[in-house]
């Protein structure tokens, strides 16, 4: 373990990632996570910081780890998951005596209050509205198709329905027809309805310090849900100004003064960008690895960096590199999900192993043979990451993959 430096930030990481754990152990900041008690063991066995807490419990006693953690000496809280935001954002309004900044996390968690905040802000966003049962997505179904002048017998424009507060997928449908509506279970209700965007879609992390970006990466989706890479291609890494100047509105409409914020856009044929939603969290997809691969930082103690009230400008541009430029490599992942019904065996097929790119996986064997239907999105079953030096050669190869058997 590296010696930790007394005269920078403690801070607390909330929730459980063992890629932020070791980051901590190699950095200069003295750190504690905060996970459920599940965690105990294991942190007491490897000698890991730790502090319990269940995040699932929301009552009156919830302020109680902010003032334990202000007791300790901690001087902020930083969120691993999106389950995390809000606690943090109620944490650091006592740790840093900053009440907004749990109304804030507030935004970054509902998002219907995060499309709004956005709307003021100036920034182009669809038609989005709140549905409470089925009626009220047949009649957005119905009025959104009715605004774009179709007639009777046009395809429908798609729809698409977001959890509130999930991360990524998570929750997120397409919906086409009244007759798809009837699939959605009553759980799923209240969800977030959004128009569909005809465009490029992309993701954004941005390391944000004094109210300024600090590093700005654009990760390419191949297909959302399966793929990404970084960096980007040139066709996309061209609206990084474009890109930047979004960010940076984003930074002022939001009052973010620090952080990580990891936002995804669409960018239209006619080169307009539209705003589609804004996490205040590290990226799912291992986006953080991907860029330590390619880049050599740990993002995981950047995001520490700007988190940190002793942070020095001197320390943070020492700390990242030049984006693009600086990149070593491009680097790429695929999240597999059984294309069978019936699966006995994982099996890697020889044109990803055998590919130069082909980097390791994380997939292991089938603990049952039948696959559960995709609902929505669904989740991968592992993924696979490559490493090579051509941008092009990375998307095709990350979208060859949806056509191979891994689990057979």
């Amino acid at each position: 373990m590296k010696d930790k430096n007394p005269d920078k930030g403690y801070v607390a990481l909330l929730g459980w990632a063992p890629g932020a754990i070791e980051a901590m152990d190699d950095f200069d900041r003295r750190y504690v996570v905060v996970a459920p008690p599940w965690a105990e063991d294991y942190s007491k066995k490897h000698d890991i910081p730790y502090l319990p807490w269940d995040f699932e419990r929301l009552n009156d006693r919830s302020m109680e780890i902010a003032q334990t953690l202000k007791d300790m000496g901690v001087d902020v809280a930083i969120p691993l998951f999106e389950e995390t935001v809000e606690w943090a954002g109620a944490i650091n309004s006592v740790l840093l005596d900053n009440p907004r900044l749990f109304g804030q996390s507030i935004l970054f968690r509902d998002k219907a209050l995060m499309k709004r905040r956005a709307q003021l802000g100036g920034i182009r966003v669809g038609i989005f509205e709140e549905a409470h049962d089925r009626e009220d997505v047949i009649r957005f179904l119905k009025r959104v198709n009715q605004t774009l002048l179709k007639l009777d017998g046009d395809p429908n424009d798609p729809i698409h329905l977001k959890a509130f507060d999930k991360a990524g997928c998570l929750g997120h449908r397409v919906i086409r027809t009244p007759d798809e509506v009837d699939t959605i279970p009553d759980d799923e209700f209240p969800v977030l309805m959004e128009s569909h965007l005809d465009g490029w879609e992309f993701a954004v992390e941005a390391w944000i310090w004094d109210g300024k970006i600090q590093f700005l990466n654009i990760s390419e989706y191949v297909t959302l849900g399966y793929s990404v890479f970084v960096p980007a291609t040139p066709e996309l890494e061209k609206y990084r100004p474009a890109i930047t100047a979004q960010i940076e509105r984003l930074i002022k409409t939001f009052d973010i003064q620090f952080g990580f914020v990891h936002p995804e856009y669409f960018v239209t044929s006619d080169g307009e960008m539209y705003f589609g939603e804004v996490a205040y969290r590290p990226p799912g997809f291992k986006v953080f690895e991907l860029l330590e691969r390619a880049y050599g930082f740990n993002a995981y103690q950047g995001m520490v960096l700007m988190f940190d009230p002793r942070t020095t400008q001197e320390e943070i541009d020492n700390f990242f590199p030049e984006a693009v430029k600086d990149a070593k490599g491009v680097a790429g992942c695929f999240g597999v999900y059984p294309r069978r019904r019936v699966v006995s065996t994982l099996e890697m097929p020889a044109e990803t192993e055998n590919h130069p790119y082909f980097d390791f996986h994380e997939l292991a064997p089938p603990r049952e043979e039948t696959v559960t239907k995709r609902t929505a999105f669904g989740t991968h079953w592992g993924l696979i990451y490559f490493f090579g030096e051509d941008t092009y050669t990375m998307r095709d190869l990350l979208k060859a993959q949806e056509e191979l058997d891994f689990y057979v």
